[in-house]
């Protein structure tokens, strides 16, 4: 007959091959909601929305001219 060990190995093995599978199908779900999640926040770049680097630039293109506006007006900052 059968030997145990090699019973109890091959039933280990198919429960582990059933553990990895359903773990990798989790896996693979949160990745997709993941990706839709990203998908659903990113700016249209049809409507103009500034980028988090232009927004920077922009915040310090108007302090430049603040501090230059002071200057022409004699204000000390």
């Amino acid at each position: 007959m059968i030997d145990t060990a090699l019973l109890t190995a091959a039933a280990s093995l198919a429960g582990l091959a059933i553990v990895s599978a359903a773990g990798l199908r989790g896996w693979n779900g949160w990745l997709q909601l993941k990706l839709r999640e990203l998908e659903q926040n990113r700016p249209d770049p049809e409507a103009g929305a500034p980028s988090g680097m232009a927004r920077i630039e922009m915040a310090d293109l108007k302090e430049r001219i603040r501090k230059l506006e002071a200057i022409a007006a004699g204000v000390d900052l």
